[in-house]
């Protein structure tokens, strides 16, 4: 299909979501039409429709053939869509088995990404973030399990630009330079 494709990645927490909406502004601004797709809401959409799950925070804890379905499911939909788009997942997932990949050999191969963007910060500030985000019901973790998850993170995005030859940008939304991560995500779309 024609178009850019960008995923966008990051732990819960770390802002992604607010970068992208930022810059999709921007960007919308210049000419340059995305459409944002929010993996999960992918899954999700199909997971609640089987009666898996009732909110989004549950889809973690799913076994992992379920998710791995619903993975595949939601792959194949965003491939099929032309243009320039923005898939806002997570490069990993913390389950209680494990980390499992956000995008796996079926998925990343399937959307076959030109860009893959890591939006990364302080680990205290996704913990502070976390804990005064009353929308959301997240495990309770500290800062050093923050960090591994970013570690993680990495390390899976690395696994997928080998699959998929593209390339892997960080971003990093610190507290207070909001502007600055739009910025940076803004040049990755032109």
């Amino acid at each position: 299909m024609a178009g850019k494709k960008v995923i966008i990645t990051g732990v819960p927490g770390v802002g992604k979501t607010t970068v992208i909406n930022t810059a999709m502004e921007k960007i919308a601004a210049e000419g340059t039409p995305y459409q944002n797709i929010n993996f999960g809401s992918f899954m999700f959409e199909v997971a609640a429709a089987e009666g898996l799950v009732q909110d989004r925070d549950q889809m973690r804890k799913l076994d992992r053939t379920v998710q791995k379905r619903l993975q595949k499911l939601a792959a194949e939909k965003i491939a099929a869509i032309d243009g320039n788009v923005i898939i806002d997942t997570h490069a990993s997932v913390k389950t209680p088995n494990g980390y499992l990949a956000g995008l796996p050999e079926w998925v990343i191969t399937a959307i076959m990404p030109d860009v893959l963007v890591l939006v990364e910060t302080d680990n205290d500030q996704i913990l502070v973030r976390r804990l005064s985000d009353e929308s959301r019901v997240r495990d309770m973790e500290g800062a050093k399990s923050i960090a591994e998850h970013q570690e993680m993170n990495r390390a899976f995005a690395a696994s997928y630009a080998m699959l998929t030859g593209c390339t892997v940008k960080i971003i990093v939304n610190a507290d207070f330079l909001l502007d600055k991560a739009v910025e940076e995500l803004t040049a990755t779309l032109r």
